[in-house]
């Protein structure tokens, strides 16, 4: 079988695969993209996933925020991200906890109505100013080659660095607020998707904080109109229209990294390229080149559940539904509620279910059909938190865990949840690996990275400046396993392009 040649191949078409496609190609290369799925986009696809119910639900990933809007602008892609009117919500015995989006009086008034006094959401505005600065500091970079370390510390003032990135985050939520419930608040930002105690030494939480609070230096989360799918299509579209030529249906099993080219075998294919990038979790692709000391294999520890319900449920607080699911519904999201999951969890236990519920349809239901868009119904997704891979094996676990989530969703309700649900999925760590290949079900491909250069690491190649190098030079990572992957943001492909193309040039 004689192997067909181009100037550069992507093994994956996730999204930041599609990204570099498109800055390749626009820039005359001859770019191949092999996708083993038949449909490109990996997690940030829309799916008709209730069965005879027309919806095409965002099944895996659901907002946008870190994705620049100077890369849309760049990119040509028509897109429409609309705000939610409601940032959070969070419930508690007797009232809940209202953030808007543009905070005015009802957000103070709801922190006073919890609190008793404006001490704490005087606290929440001094903090997520302090935030706002590194957020400033950051996301100008981010369309760059990464920055030092110095560059952007020297824009924010030691006290808030030492608080959001030298030290555990639960240290400096834990001393500027005094209620667990709004400490839960600002701690869950930096649990989405990851594992770990709010004082753990590691810091992952940290990174998983910066890069919830940091996107277009506002750290909104939009709702892409017609769904993630929507975005995906766009992505397909500047890519096929740049020249690029994109394949489903193509399982890559085997690649030759040489010093040269580079070989990618499958069934009945084979296909050689000067460059290869990789939308592939790093894990995935230490077994592709046959790697001897491979990373070890992440460990996703999220619970998704997608709801389709004939109407929003009624809460015991009295609160207008159509206000608190609009945004970010926290349930058992209390700082001491979520250590006490971690800490449970890490044992292999699950007491309880913790985590959030977006409703994308409160905002855009053209994701619905005709008949649906003009009832009451609306979706729900929820998004577990500390629900590991390990204590998720099997069909029944996850089914536990989904009746998990409805009692905790029930103790909040006026009446049950379950009489008004049409349609329902969940998804564990396990299912969302079979699903997508992602190992472990880890949705960042592995912890995430600060999205600088630290003291004394000095790049030798625009591989290792951009943050997209692997251990075969004419590899580079493109997905979210880059060194600035993580969530629908455009920022790996961009990256791993921009390096390529700094390779050539030279």
């Amino acid at each position: 079988m004689a192997a067909e040649s181009h100037d550069v191949l992507i093994v994956g078409g996730g999204h930041n695969a599609l990204v570099a496609a498109t800055y390749l190609a626009r820039a005359g290369l001859d770019v191949v993209v092999l996708e083993r799925l038949d449909h490109v986009g990996g997690a940030a696809v829309s799916t008709p996933s209730f069965g005879g119910h027309d919806a095409r639900l965002s099944r895996f990933s659901y907002l946008v925020s870190l994705m620049p809007d100077a890369l849309i602008e760049e990119l040509g892609l028509d897109l429409e991200l609309r705000s939610r009117p409601t940032a959070s919500y969070t419930p508690y015995d007797g009232g809940g906890l209202l953030v808007e989006t543009d905070e005015g009086e009802a957000t103070r008034a709801s922190f006073r109505a919890l609190t008793g006094s404006d001490a704490e959401h005087d606290a929440w505005q001094r903090f997520y100013a302090d935030v706002a600065t590194l957020a400033d500091a950051v996301a100008p970079t981010l369309l760059g080659p990464l920055p030092h370390i110095g560059d952007v510390r020297d824009k924010v003032e030691m006290a808030t660095w030492t608080d959001l990135v030298d030290e555990p985050i639960g240290r400096a939520i834990e001393r500027r607020f005094a209620n667990d419930l709004v400490r839960g608040v600002v701690g869950t930002d930096a649990l989405i998707g990851t594992f770990a105690s709010l004082h753990d030494r590691s810091l992952v939480q940290n990174r998983c904080f910066l890069y919830h609070l940091v996107g277009n230096g506002t750290g909104e989360w939009r709702v892409p109109v017609g769904g993630m799918g929507a975005v995906t299509g766009e992505l397909e579209r500047v890519a096929r229209a740049a020249g690029a030529e994109i394949r489903t249906g193509c399982e890559v099993t085997a690649v030759d990294a040489g010093d040269d080219r580079v070989t990618v075998r499958g069934d009945g294919f084979e296909v050689t390229a000067g460059w290869m990038l990789s939308g592939v979790a790093p894990y995935v692709l230490a077994g592709l080149v046959g790697d001897r000391t491979p990373p070890p294999k992440p460990s996703g520890a999220q619970l998704k559940v997608n709801v389709l319900v004939s109407r929003l449920p009624r809460l015991r607080s009295g609160d207008d539904p159509a206000v608190a699911f609009a945004g970010t519904f926290h349930v058992n999201e209390s700082m001491s509620q979520v250590e006490a999951l971690h800490a449970a969890a890490s044992r292999g236990e699950a007491p309880f279910a913790s985590g959030e519920l977006y409703c994308h349809t409160l905002t855009d239901r053209s994701i619905l059909g005709p008949e649906l868009a003009a009832s009451d119904a609306q979706t729900l997704t929820w998004f577990g938190l500390h629900a590991p891979y390990e204590n998720l094996p099997d069909e029944s676990a996850g089914e536990a865990a989904y009746r998990q989530f409805v009692e905790a969703l029930d103790a909040h309700l006026a009446e049950p949840l379950e009489p008004l649900i049409l349609a329902v999925e969940h998804k564990t760590p396990a299912q969302v690996e079979a699903a997508l290949n992602m190992p472990g079900g880890h949705i960042f491909h592995g912890d995430l990275q600060w999205p600088w250069l630290e003291e004394g690491e000095k790049p030798h190649t625009p591989a290792e400046r951009w943050g997209v190098a692997t251990s075969h030079p004419r590899v580079l990572l493109c997905g979210s396993g880059a060194r600035r992957g993580g969530a629908v943001s455009g920022l790996a492909g961009h990256h791993a392009a921009h390096a390529l193309l700094d390779f050539i040039e030279a």
